[in-house]
């Protein structure tokens, strides 16, 4: 087995993460998600995953031996912020053509670390690979260790091409080539007992630097983040810790867990957003650091300031609660943002409608229950045309999402607020509380709203009405044809990577007895490529141990569909 496929076995096998331990030896071999196909790759491939997650590592030039493509569509595509050099904003590729991948780009990768070390000089180069090099066999394990050793200076191979899995399992690779490269090369000039790494946090738009004011304070000092603002010395002694804090298990979870077992580093997670957490984030940083070694008056010091800045974000927030209390939130993010905002959003008096757990861990579902009620709207993966549905029902007020999403929020008339990388404020700790409630506030009182949800004077009918009529009309004539309904119910595309209808699927749970959503991948192939219809196969399944396709379909079925 390649290096390259035993550093991916052994991601799958994650002992950190609950959901590959719940699953059988077979089951976690196949790993997480199955190889992208094409197009597979819109959320994120490999690649653009180990990127992400190491990018923020400021004073390290990034080398990306590939397509010039994928260093132009992966170059700062984060927010994130530096208070040091800029070098890690430059774009370094390769660039290797056809006759390299006739040849090979071994020499090319070679010479392009020669060139960025003699007129850079930063202090290590981490070397990307990619799709098309990896394919034709480029080693740069092998080139970076010669380079290494030729100029003195730590050429750090990511193994990481894009072919190999979405974009968390990037993450991931990423975290294991810092892991046996970079961490616990170097030393510290001197340690203390209030030492910590954050882990999984990329600083986007400055966010980390609203809560180091609070540790500066506390005289806790961030050995290393990891990411975000880091220098390449901060990973290499990061080890040195005392605690650490994880902020994105989904992505980081393996360094944290690995440096627990290599370094004795116990960590937890936790999240700086909305108050409440912020708050029981810092405890949990205190009550670690006693545990290790620290004066036990830290904790009378955290619940000090604690009292004091909780006092001052309640303030902040004041004057505008009273217009935000009961507004509708839909919250269509990933990851820890998935319950992390939720909470804080809560604070500020409103109501979540919904909130999108595609990229969420099952230990994040279960703080979505917590904060939301066993009945929380957990959405695995809502289409375009369900957003605006619920936008344009009233069934929330504004919407909080990325970038790819706003375009649905501006469609229906509705406000919108980016929350995620590309946001251009920080919304992390006490201050940030603040922010994320005056920002939210501001989009839904803008008077903008109100024009362009009136009609044109030329109009007779908007494009709006026309469209709802259609769909009235289609919905009218199906409930008259029973026949046509259930055709057409039937026809819709379940798993649009192998092209699997429903009623594909429908067939084979009956015709073979199926049970599980992993027998009806196995015998239909729906759900073998990127993975996010496996809500609607469970889904489709439940719905089968009432009735059978051949039958006429009860009326809660309709509705349902």
């Amino acid at each position: 087995m390649s290096s390259l496929s035993s550093t991916i076995q052994d991601v799958f096998n994650e002992p950190g993460c609950g959901k590959n331990q719940g699953k059988s030896e077979k089951e976690r071999k196949k790993g997480c998600t199955k190889q992208l196909q094409p197009g597979g790759a819109a959320g994120g491939c490999a690649f653009d995953g180990a990127k992400i997650a190491l990018q923020p590592i400021t004073d390290v030039a990034h080398l990306v031996h590939g397509p010039i493509a994928c260093e132009g569509n992966s170059w700062d595509n984060r927010g994130s912020k530096s208070s040091g050099s800029n070098l890690w904003r430059t774009g370094f590729t390769t660039d290797i053509n056809e006759t390299d991948v006739v040849f090979g780009g071994e020499k090319r990768l070679y010479k392009s670390v020669k060139e960025i070390i003699e007129k850079y000089d930063p202090p290590a180069v981490f070397v990307y690979q990619t799709c098309v090099p990896a394919m034709i066999g480029d080693d740069i394990d092998a080139v970076c260790k010669a380079a290494s050793k030729k100029f003195n200076k730590p050429v750090i191979p990511v193994n990481s091409p894009g072919f190999v899995g979405p974009k968390n399992l990037g993450n991931k690779l990423a975290g294991e080539a810092i892991l046996n490269h970079v961490i616990g090369t170097e030393e510290p000039e001197y340690t203390t007992p209030y030492d910590i790494n954050i882990i999984g946090e990329y600083n986007l738009s400055g966010e980390l630097w609203q809560v180091k004011p609070l540790l500066d304070e506390l005289g806790i000092r961030i050995l290393c983040c990891i990411s975000g603002d880091a220098k390449y010395h901060d990973v290499a002694v990061s080890h040195r810790a005392k605690v650490a804090m994880m902020v994105c298990s989904k992505s980081m979870i393996n360094i944290a867990r690995k440096m627990e077992e290599r370094y004795d580093i116990p960590f937890f997670e936790g999240s700086f957003y909305g108050i409440q957490d912020t708050s029981d984030a810092l405890r949990e940083i205190a009550t670690l650091l006693i545990e290790k070694g620290a004066p036990a008056e830290l904790m009378e010091r955290t619940e000090a300031l604690i009292a004091r800045e909780e006092a001052r974000a309640w303030a902040g927030i004041a004057p505008y609660k009273e217009r935000l209390t009961g507004k509708k939130v839909l919250l269509i993010t990933g990851g820890v943002k998935s319950w992390s905002v939720v909470a804080a959003l809560q604070e500020a008096g409103m109501e979540l409608v919904g909130t999108s757990v595609k990229k969420s861990t099952k230990e994040d579902k279960e703080r979505i229950k917590e904060l939301m009620g066993e009945d929380a709207h957990m959405i695995d993966d809502m289409s375009p045309r369900e957003m605006y549905k619920m936008l344009k029902d009233a069934q929330a007020d504004i919407m909080l999402s990325g970038g790819r999403s706003q375009f649905v929020a501006l469609k229906a008339k509705m406000p919108w607020l980016d929350i995620n990388q590309e946001r251009h404020h920080a919304y992390m700790g006490y201050v940030g509380m603040v922010e994320l409630v005056k920002e939210i506030d501001k989009a839904l009182a803008n008077p903008v709203w109100e024009q362009v949800r009136k009609r044109a004077p030329w109009e007779e009918q908007t494009w709006e009405e026309a469209a709802d009529a259609a769909i009235a009309a289609e919905a009218a004539a199906l409930a008259a044809d029973p026949a046509l309904a259930r055709e057409k119910r039937r026809s819709a595309p379940v798993c649009k990577c192998k092209s699997v209808a429903r009623w594909a699927i429908e067939d084979a749970i009956v015709e073979f007895g199926l049970n599980t959503v992993e027998a009806i991948s196995e015998k239909t192939q729906a759900g073998t490529g990127c993975g996010s219809c496996a809500g609607k196969l469970g889904k489709i399944l439940e719905t089968m141990d009432h009735w059978h396709p051949a039958q006429a379909e009860p009326v809660a079925v309709q509705a349902a569909a």
